[in-house]
């Protein structure tokens, strides 16, 4: 059966009125902590409302340090399920995608915050290296200590308890290279952790929908089947997927 749906997105915080769905996905658009994406942010949630899905629009806050942006996403997560969500999807793009990874794999203690599943495209996923620098000065400030930069990478997050992911980047995307994902793909399959991936040959960074853009525009089409599997979870005593690559 298909969730009822959304058509306007919540706005830093401050949302409409949602009817009760089994699960809500969470759209967080990218713009390196310093800017919200629009193409990345109500185009997707009319790309998820016409598969019948319940999705909205999180403006997560801008120019703030670790952890403000991962608290306030953790109380949109709480008042979505305040308005009867049962099950948290997340899709994030670039900076917004590093942040969708924090959501579902940073240990939190409150079951009513938890990510049951996770979409990531061109995401920032390592505060360790060099690349794309500003949004790590933005977060974590110019003097992070590597305890710091590790906690907040999301390749150093996972566990044989994480939720299932699906990562998709270009190898030509030269703001956050593809390196971000292989990253965090190689830390799911050691793992054991269920995720597929796909990395197209050719696209530059910040794509959205991907729309006209050759090859790289199949992902939308590849992560609605995903997305149909999650929503619809498996019955107790269904083996654990294996993970694609």
């Amino acid at each position: 059966m298909s969730d009822p749906f959304e058509t306007a997105p919540a706005s830093r915080g401050q949302a409409e009125r949602v009817h009760p769905a089994t699960t809500h996905l969470i759209v967080l658009p990218g713009g390196g902590y310093a800017s919200h994406a629009p193409h990345e942010a109500e185009p997707v949630v009319a790309w998820l409302s016409a598969q019948g899905l319940s999705a909205s629009v999180f403006r997560y806050p801008l120019h703030v340090q670790h952890p403000e942006p991962l608290l306030a996403l953790r109380a949109e997560i709480r008042r979505r399920r305040a308005q009867g969500a049962e099950r948290i999807g997340v899709i994030g793009f670039s900076a917004g995608g590093h942040l969708a990874g924090l959501a579902a794999l940073a240990p939190g203690g409150d079951p009513r915050e938890s990510v049951q599943f996770a979409v990531l495209g061109y995401a920032i996923t390592s505060m360790e290296t060099e690349t794309y620098r500003p949004a790590r000065l933005i977060l974590l400030g110019e003097d992070a200590s590597p305890h710091l930069r590790r906690q907040t990478s999301l390749d150093a997050l996972v566990t044989t308890a994480s939720v299932p992911f699906f990562l998709w980047h270009t190898a030509e995307d030269v703001y956050v290279p593809p390196e971000h994902t292989y990253r965090l793909a190689s830390a799911l399959a050691a793992h054991e952790v269920p995720h597929t991936v796909h990395v197209f040959a050719h696209g530059p960074h910040s794509l959205g929908l991907a729309r006209g853009a050759g090859h790289a525009g199949m992902w939308t089409t590849l992560a609605e089947a995903w997305i149909a599997e999650q929503v619809r979870p498996p019955h107790p005593g269904t083996p654990k997927a294996t993970a694609e690559g």
